[in-house]
């Protein structure tokens, strides 16, 4: 549905897309390998999390608090957005539990290649719900460029 709206209101509605954006080259794609590289361990993981649950939650709140109707769709649209990023921390979160039972299961030799081989293949929900989230922003900020709401 295309609004009646004027430029600085479409600015305005890009504001939340661009955060997002941001945050998440920031946060998931820069972060997250960093902390495998430097191999702070499973704790480094939780820094990305945490980066992105803050800013999932000022996307939430500036939802709530703008009060231009078309603005505070592409607000809220872009927390939906954050809520499809969090389910693929959740599916790793999940798949990174099961490693580590699996790998406390096995010879004390095996346990660090196994635990190390599955926390790799975890990480890649992630990735795909950062890859899936990224086009879907792009988009939502084109049709906020137009003065659309998705």
């Amino acid at each position: 549905m295309v609004y009646p709206s004027s430029e600085d209101e479409r600015k305005l509605a890009q504001a939340p897309h661009n955060l997002f954006i941001i945050c998440v080259f920031l946060f998931d794609l820069l972060l997250t390998p960093a902390a495998i590289v430097i191999d702070v361990g499973m704790y480094g993981l939780l820094l990305p999390l945490s980066c992105s649950l803050a800013a999932s939650a000022y996307i939430y709140r500036q939802g709530r608090v703008v009060t231009v109707r078309y603005i505070r769709a592409h607000w809220q649209l872009a927390f939906k957005r954050s809520l499809w990023l969090m389910a693929g921390y959740a599916v790793t979160a999940t798949l990174i539990l099961l490693a580590w039972l699996l790998s406390l299961t096995t010879q004390a030799s095996m346990q660090h290649i196994l635990w190390t081989a599955l926390t790799r293949i975890a990480i890649l929900p992630t990735l795909v719900a950062v890859m899936v989230t990224l086009v879907m922003e792009a988009s939502a900020m084109s049709a906020a460029l137009k003065g659309e709401s998705i």
